[in-house]
């Protein structure tokens, strides 16, 4: 407010201009934490770009844990191409927020995954040629596995084909009893895809790997779990409560670090002792150089559990 035109009153009108330029502050900053608290409870409640999802389901709870449930019952959740699109767009989206702190990958309607839907075709995909359409495959794969965050597969139902892939490119598989899985692929005429040939040998060894994907037999929980396909075989009535169980404390682990262990752990058949020695370095330095770590610190010497904020 100009104070010219009341020369008689200049410290009044001071007052008073400064008096409303706070005001209006106050307005604009009130309105400034009622919209971005807005937001957040919206993206919580995973309103942000799933509302629009037809094949899939992202629910975020408060404490950074989004589950993502494949939704085509009526197929055994078999993968088509929108669900490819879905996948891919969501994986994307997780990967970039920190507020996301670890994931669940699970079935809707009692199946985990039957794989990918041959009998689909889709409009985004009839003038594809094979080769394109299994890049754009293989980029869902691609982008599972870039995932920073701790990523659970809970598996009740079948988890065949691609989608015993995709279960088996989480970090953890918790399985209900009455799961079932195989390499399916063979029975359709088709080689193994999803990461398969990548990520079978290495999570059981490639004389068992091929047994699995060229004879293609379906396997109970009990010999996936023998074989070292699954961490975890729980009764079907307990599994929904140990998924949540793991993931929360996943959720509350330091991210960065998490993250850190969880490409150096990917990245181990790849490199040579001196190798992972210089990554385990680098790895550390970062962490260091975090408040989480302080954090850490901390929380021990005041004998109390840390709260990690990913920074």
């Amino acid at each position: 407010m100009s104070t010219e035109k009341c020369p008689d009153h200049k410290t009044d009108c001071r007052r008073q201009g400064t008096d409303h330029e706070n005001n209006v502050g106050l307005a604009l900053d009130l309105l400034a934490r009622r919209i971005e608290s807005h937001v957040a409870i919206m993206y919580r409640r995973g309103m942000s770009s799933s509302n629009s999802l037809q094949t899939i389901t992202v629910d975020r709870s408060a404490d950074g844990v989004v589950t993502i449930t494949l939704n085509r019952p009526h197929r055994k959740n078999a993968i088509d191409s929108v669900m490819w699109d879905e996948l891919l767009a969501t994986f994307q989206e997780i990967g970039k927020n920190a507020a996301d702190r670890a994931v669940v990958i699970t079935g809707a309607g009692g199946d985990f995954c039957s794989g990918a839907d041959l009998g689909a075709g889709g409009a985004s995909s009839e003038n594809q040629h094979q080769l394109a359409k299994m890049r754009h495959v293989s980029s869902v794969a691609l982008a599972l596995a870039r995932l920073p965050q701790p990523v659970i597969a809970k598996v009740r139902g079948v988890a065949v084909g691609a989608g015993l892939n995709m279960a088996l490119g989480c970090d953890l598989v918790v399985a209900s009893e009455n799961a079932r899985f195989s390499e399916i692929f063979a029975k359709r005429g088709l080689s193994i895809d999803f990461g398969g040939s990548w990520i079978l040998p290495r999570r059981i060894g490639l004389h068992k790997a091929k047994e699995l994907v060229f004879f293609a037999d379906i396997i109970n929980a009990s010999e996936a779990e023998s074989l070292g396909l699954v961490n975890r075989v729980v009764p079907d009535v307990e599994l929904d409560a140990f998924v949540d169980a793991w993931a929360a404390r996943l959720a509350q682990a330091a991210p960065i670090a998490v993250a850190q262990s969880k490409r150096m752990l990917n990245n181990a058949m790849n490199v040579t002792l001196e190798e992972a020695l210089d990554d385990e370095g680098a790895a550390q330095t970062v962490n260091f150089s975090t408040k989480d770590t302080a954090e850490a610190m901390k929380a021990f010497v005041e004998k109390r559990e840390p709260q990690f904020k990913g920074r």
